[in-house]
């Protein structure tokens, strides 16, 4: 028979022999989809943020491979791993569409109970898939990595530390812009800003960002933590009554009303705390789903569904925003409105990023031989990204509160450092007064327990660099706030 072959066996004949060979061939060549290996990929995030020894982690994982592999370490001086497991069968899930705010909703993959010895910290958990690619091509070793966390408390509060580190887990969540969203517009899909987030979705992790130079420093130096995350504060405040000290470091910048009235009665109550921390509690929040996801409708204020209430207590904005009336200076003794940007958001670009001392002569500076007008951490930038302040009156080249923000009575400034707000983050306040040029505060007030604060984001980038001066003032709060 005279009949033509099929049109697929002349394209590959007439590739075949065109001048550019093999390159033409694959160009013209039919393809099936059964050559093509299937992407891998893998992610996933923990039923909690928190967890107990005894309590059950649940590890919720969506991935194109038939199995994966789960490493756990805990994070501290050194990173010990402390559990792995192999061939836990994988399965790909769908990602909803309002992911971000309302979780991904991705079944048990598999569940570890927490061993009555592991210690209190950081667990980072690392996800791992490996194929060898398509059958015919693209047959290559491939390896795919994801990360989670979660927070182990102590099994007995208080037995091993007096110190609490209660990690800046809802600002992790705020940031996060998986599925699309966060409560930011720069790294929203289109730039859209959300004003939910939840937890139930792969998490972006800032521990390394602070945190963790921070807690690698203390273990170096023979200080022991007890860790719980920002939630636990507002669902498990029996906590504080077992301890003498209760940290915050870093960019702990999103808190719920119920965190701050427990913290504040505690402090009350002789508690002590000290934060290293910058642009903190910054903007109120509201937790929902159980503390499952938070809700901040930030400079939109006006859209929250309590705006129409009237009744503002609850009211998603910055905490110093007059229709709230609880700056966070009540709690921190210092603020964000009167703080602002050293060194990031093209505030200060060219500042020293050190604090200047003005009284050298307070038990912080025991030790560090610094005298008045001297300046430290400048090497590493401690004075750095995000700080907070309160506003300053100057008498004989000294700085004094002026009480007017809702600074405490008997806060004490003892070092500063310039700082100013970008105008696209203050001039939705409407009574924001521009042109103000703020500092960052180093100072402490006591009000039944004493409240240390270091009115910078970047106080451990000094400890992880071993500026000494940042250390012994690290040590001489840790040390008397503890006892």
């Amino acid at each position: 028979m005279n009949s033509k072959p099929p049109l697929s066996s002349r394209r590959q004949f007439l590739a075949q022999t065109t001048s550019a060979a093999g390159a033409t061939a694959l160009l013209l060549a039919p393809r099936s989809s059964a050559q093509e290996p299937r992407p891998l990929f893998i992610e996933g995030y923990t039923g909690q943020t928190s967890y107990a020894p005894g309590d059950e982690v649940t590890f919720h994982v969506s991935t194109t491979a038939s199995v994966f592999t789960v490493e756990i370490a805990r994070v501290g001086q050194k990173t010990e791993v402390v559990w792995t497991k192999a061939d836990v069968p994988g399965a790909a899930h769908a990602v909803p569409e309002h992911a971000s705010s309302k979780g991904c909703g991705w079944p048990v993959a598999m569940t570890v109970k927490i061993p009555p010895e592991w210690r209190s910290g950081f667990y980072h958990v690392t996800l791992r898939a490996v194929d060898g690619g398509g059958n015919f091509v693209q047959r290559n070793r491939r390896t795919v990595e994801a990360a989670c966390f979660f927070v182990v408390r102590p099994a007995v509060p208080g037995r091993d530390s007096k110190i609490l580190l209660q990690l800046a887990t809802n600002t992790y969540n705020a940031y996060n812009n998986w599925g699309g969203t966060s409560l930011y517009a720069f790294n929203g899909r289109g730039n859209v800003q959300g004003h939910r987030v939840s937890f139930d979705r792969p998490p972006l992790i800032q521990f390394y960002d602070w945190e963790r130079d921070f807690v690698q420093w203390a273990e170096r130096n023979g200080y022991q933590f007890e860790y719980a995350a920002n939630s636990d504060l507002e669902f498990r405040p029996e906590l504080l009554a077992h301890y003498k000290l209760v940290l915050s470091v870093g960019h702990d910048e999103y808190w719920s009303g119920p965190m701050r009235d427990n913290l504040e009665a505690w402090i009350g109550k002789g508690g002590n705390v000290a934060f290293f921390s910058g642009n903190t509690c910054c903007w109120q929040i509201r937790s929902e789903d159980a503390g499952r996801a938070l809700t901040c409708y930030k400079q939109n204020y006006f859209v929250d569904p309590v705006f129409a209430t009237k009744d503002f207590k609850t009211l998603s904005t910055a905490w110093s925003h007059h229709l709230l009336k609880r700056p966070e200076n009540t709690l921190t003794g210092v603020g964000f409105l009167w703080g602002g940007f050293h060194r990031s958001h093209g505030q200060f670009m060219d500042g020293s990023g050190a604090f200047t001392v003005h009284r050298p002569e307070h038990w912080l500076f025991e030790g560090t031989e610094l005298n008045r007008g001297d300046s430290f951490g400048g090497k590493h930038t401690v004075v750095g990204y995000e700080c907070d302040g309160c506003e300053l009156e100057w008498r004989d080249g000294l700085p004094f509160p002026t009480f007017k923000d809702g600074t405490p009575e008997t806060f004490t400034v003892l070092s500063t450092a310039p700082a100013s707000w970008h105008h696209e983050d203050c001039e939705w306040y409407e009574r924001w007064e521009k042109g103000r040029i703020g500092a960052a505060c180093i100072g402490l007030y006591t009000r039944g327990g004493t409240v240390f604060t270091a009115g910078t984001t970047d106080w451990s980038h000094g400890l992880r660099g071993g500026d000494a001066v940042v250390e012994r003032i690290t040590k001489n709060v840790l040390d008397r706030l503890s006892k």
